[in-house]
């Protein structure tokens, strides 16, 4: 698996910049403390990117390791980090398939469809071994994915995004292209970007290739890895998953 956000790193912060990192992690930590059997303090985010979801951890007093395989998304997390130097935080360039770190954790996180670039069986098994391998009897593994009823429902469609701050105007247009027989979405990125400084502009073209899962499939994985799974539901609302729902949130729970 290639890294997907080698140069879409340089802009994946403005690019996001309309997503609510508090109410997501609001969100996880509500389900923690729902499901959790014991304390924790301790967090593993497998997949953190740029560091947005492990600031906040932190700042609600959490100890937190992040983890990334792309280098330029790490360097961004750690200046971020650098700032409040007074947080429990580190990050570690690390592909989420392979990773053992020797140490255990309370409770492991991969959010913002990390395990949609599990593009194979054995990809997504691996990513859950990790988890696993690094989680005490008991504790919890929370993670969202594209759900395969809703892709297939609603169909991918092209979305055009405008974004800008004080130094440059974004603009993203996503052309999906469904890929039935493997379960996967071809999204091909351009991001073109206006300097305001002196108006030079620059594209730049990038595709990210998300799989789409289903429940038995997810279930199968992570009974095959050591957990149970907890609950399914809607990402942010805790609805059912329906045809509409496009994110799903699964809470895993280590056997033991």
């Amino acid at each position: 698996m290639t890294n997907a956000f080698n140069k879409y790193s340089d802009y994946y912060d403005l690019l996001n910049s309309d997503k609510d990192y508090q109410a997501e992690v609001d969100y996880v930590l509500s389900l923690a403390e729902r499901y959790s059997s014991r304390p924790f303090h301790h967090i593993l985010n497998l997949g953190c990117g740029t560091g947005r979801h492990d600031l906040l951890l932190a700042e609600n007093g959490y100890r937190v390791t992040g983890v990334d395989g792309s280098a330029t998304m790490l360097a961004k997390a750690r200046a971020s980090a650098a700032q409040h130097s007074d947080l429990s935080i580190s990050f570690i360039n690390g592909d989420v398939r392979e990773l053992n770190l020797g140490t255990l954790f309370d409770m492991a996180l991969s959010l913002f469809h990390v395990m949609s670039y599990q593009t194979t069986d054995r990809d997504l098994e691996q990513a859950f071994r990790t988890a696993a391998t690094h989680l005490h009897a008991g504790d919890l593994f929370i993670f969202d994915f594209w759900y395969g009823p809703a892709v297939l429902h609603e169909k991918p469609e092209v979305r055009e995004k405008h974004f800008e701050d004080s130094e440059m105007e974004v603009v993203r247009i996503a052309r999906p292209v469904l890929q039935e027989d493997t379960c996967t979405v071809d999204v091909n990125y351009r991001v073109d970007i206006i300097s305001k400084r002196d108006g030079s502009k620059e594209s730049l073209h990038e595709t990210h290739v998300m799989r789409y899962l289903f429940l038995p499939e997810v279930e199968e994985g992570l009974n095959r890895t050591g957990f149970d799974l907890v609950t399914a539901e809607e990402w942010l609302t805790g609805k059912p998953p329906g045809l509409s729902t496009w994110s799903v949130c699964c809470v895993g729970k280590k056997k033991g």
